[in-house]
């Protein structure tokens, strides 16, 4: 390659920046929160440490999105925005779920020593699926809040907890209090709803010296006609923490980072929590004040549903097959667009902003959840979808062979020209479960040859138009026309699309992409969407690069973890302030599943597997994998130079072999 001068002083410009900015990114993991050895993880609060934060809590009938903070003085407060997504509003959209905000905290309630709650100091804030904060008062005794939803009742529970640590007997006052909130009937679908606001343990209390008294604050939300609802807090909570137990127990990794290990936890948690009973049938929701009730073509169909097969969720699964069986409804002999969500429990639909290459995201979601669910049943059942949306994608290639569409899934907020990288790599790698699940089936061999020859027709098309040396990298242009780096130039990878993996994966971790968030979605702009961030770092593990995408796979946990906004993925800054929605940590957890250990479902009882074990680990496990239908584990060991690579299920071992690195897997249940 020659180099003119002046390309020259770009690529030594560039060099030496990135040394600067990868020292200075590595140097030292920043963290506001620590990792205690009960799983959760904890603030502790020093003086003057003020700061504010945000996370989303959510059950079968109702979300949080908590708002909290300690201030200057020491003191906490915090903001609950409840949504009931059941309740329905008018007009019946896709925002339409009842949202209130409370703000009053349930010490302000209260009496100790006939005055009120003064002069606290916030000693921690802890989260481990529940909110705890603990305080003390100027006046020695010891105040605990515990924050968290129902996980099957429209409520939102508060435990408060007061511990005398004073030497003397305290007296308490705690008021009998319910408040009642009857909604405009006018902007119901049900007519009025009915808000309440319960405090459960009132009365008059002596506390001896270190003796504890606890009373609940339940806010719940029902139709009109509907009774009052018994809601016991401390039966909500050890319900609660059996649930994320069992998230906790199945797919569990383990690394010689804690870090990595504690994140994939915690995103677990987020990425099955958020799925919403509705007249429906289950659907799994974003949340973010804004997203329930209703499904997308990218969040539930691409980003969550080809992941919980692995996690085991039985609700999740039956979400994942609902969604794909409501987009179904909406097949047509015309082969007009699917709409790119399902709105208002199944009742309405959105699709505004037109054919966002929904079909493909559907085909690739509705393909590998089928293969990795291992239920043949479930398979036949999801076949006639994709095969429809197969067939949209191929009358949609254009005269270069790639896919049209109006938009991508950012939905217009950036350019994504009249065919973009992203749409024909899900449908790429859709025709490839496609060949996968039509020989399960035994479709006929013809039909299945063709999805072959589709498929290598299209990486070829992809290549040729998309290929393209953009700001100096040999990677992708995201659209016919773009010369400015684009974060979706990635998704080849997640694909199995390497032939452009060293630009590509040069230019996702330059200072023109990555960022201290991650990266941005544009270069040189500082909006970013994780779920893009999550998807290059599950490639780059999957296209070989280990050592370098740990380096940046690490600080980004980190980041999320236990820095200033935590405890999981986001959704993408300033839209939306950074919420939790829900199937970016899906996303997150593939990055291990689909990247680190590059599982590959290729059968209902089979997949390939490519462990990248990095450098500096020893080991790595995957333990209690819930895909195929079966509970299976799988350890990673160096030995010398090479991998010891077993895959068992209890005693039984079903795969045990020494392989070298980068070695492609074929592992089968029979």
């Amino acid at each position: 390659m020659l180099f003119t001068k002046r390309s020259l002083r770009f690529f030594v410009s560039l060099f030496l920046f990135s040394v600067l900015f990868s020292f200075h990114l590595f140097a030292q993991d920043y963290r506001r929160w620590q990792m205690n050895a009960d799983g959760s993880i904890q603030w502790n609060i020093a003086d003057n440490s003020s700061h504010d934060d945000h996370l989303e809590m959510s059950g079968k009938f109702i979300s949080c999105v908590f708002r909290y903070g300690v201030a200057p003085d020491g003191s906490f407060h915090a903001t609950r925005s409840i949504v009931w997504p059941m309740l329905r509003t008018i007009p019946n959209n896709t925002h339409a779920s009842l949202t209130r905000q409370f703000k009053q905290d349930g010490f302000d309630l209260i009496l100790i020593n006939n005055k009120p709650v003064a002069n606290e100091k916030v000693l921690t804030v802890s989260f481990n699926g529940i909110l705890k904060v603990k305080s003390k008062s100027a006046a020695g005794y010891e105040l605990t809040r515990e924050f968290f939803p129902s996980t099957d009742k429209p409520g939102f529970c508060e435990i408060y907890k007061i511990k005398n640590t004073t030497g003397k007997s305290l007296s308490i006052e705690i008021p009998g209090a319910s408040d009642l909130y009857t909604t405009d009937p006018a902007k119901g679908t049900a007519g009025s709803y009915t808000i309440e606001k319960l405090l459960n343990g009132s009365g008059y209390f002596t506390l001896a010296s270190n003796d504890s008294l606890q009373f609940s604050v339940v806010y719940s939300g029902r139709a009109q006609q509907q009774t009052s609802l018994k809601i016991n807090s401390d039966e909500e909570k050890q319900k609660r923490l059996f649930l994320i137990q069992s998230f906790w127990n199945n797919l569990v990794l383990e690394t010689p980072d804690t870090v990595l290990n504690k994140a994939f936890a915690f995103a677990k948690i987020r990425a099955a929590e958020s799925i919403y009973e509705t007249k429906g049938g289950p659907m799994h929701g974003p949340g973010g004040e804004a997203y329930y009730a209703a499904i997308w073509a990218n969040d539930q169909a691409e980003y969550i549903g080809p992941f919980f097969p692995f996690l085991g969720y039985d609700y999740g699964n039956k979400a994942s097959l609902n969604a794909y069986l409501q987009f179904a409804r909406f097949m047509n002999n015309d082969y007009k667009p699917i709409p790119s969500s399902i709105i208002a429990e199944g009742t309405d639909i959105w699709n505004g902003a037109g054919d966002r290459g929904d079909a493909a995201m559907i085909a690739y979601g509705a393909a590998r959840y089928a293969l990795a669910s291992g239920d043949v049943k479930q398979a036949k059942q999801l076949w006639p979808l994709i095969e429809w949306c197969l067939e949209y994608c191929k009358r949609k290639l254009n005269a270069s062979g790639v896919v049209l569409s109006d938009a991508d899934e950012l939905e217009g907020r950036l350019p994504a020209g009249k065919a973009n990288l992203c749409t024909s790599s899900l449908y790429y790698d859709a025709l490839n479960s496609a060949v996968y699940l039509g020989g399960v089936l035994q479709l006929p061999k013809t039909q299945v040859a063709l999805y072959k020859q589709q498929a290598v027709a299209l990486k070829h098309s992809i290549e040729q138009y998309f290929g393209a040396d953009v700001e100096g990298f040999k990677t992708y242009r995201y659209y016919e026309g773009n010369d400015v780096l684009r974060a979706w130039i990635c998704i080849p990878l997640t694909m199995g699309i390497y032939d452009r993996k060293a630009g590509t994966i040069d230019a996702l971790f330059s200072p023109r992409l990555w960022t201290k968030d991650g990266l941005a979605s544009v270069a040189g702009e500082t909006i970013f969407w994780d779920r893009s961030t999550l998807y290059a770092l599950r490639g780059v593990l999957a296209a070989g690069e280990t050592d370098k995408a740990l380096q940046f796979l690490h600080y980004y946990s980190n980041r999320r973890l236990l820095g200033d906004h935590v405890p999981y993925p986001v959704e993408a800054y300033p839209e939306g302030n950074q919420r939790h929605l829900s199937a970016e940590s899906g996303l997150y957890c593939r990055i291990f599943t689909e990247g680190l250990f590059g599982i590959r479902p290729t059968g209902l009882q089979q997949f390939r597997f490519t462990p990248r074990l990095p450098s500096s680990w020893s080991s790595m496990k995957l333990n209690h994998i819930r895909s195929f239908q079966h509970d299976f584990d799988i350890s990673v060991e160096r030995v010398n130079d090479k991998l010891s690579v077993v895959v068992k299920e209890g005693e039984k071992v079903w795969l045990k072999k020494i392989v070298q690195p980068g070695q492609e897997i074929v592992a089968e249940f029979k």
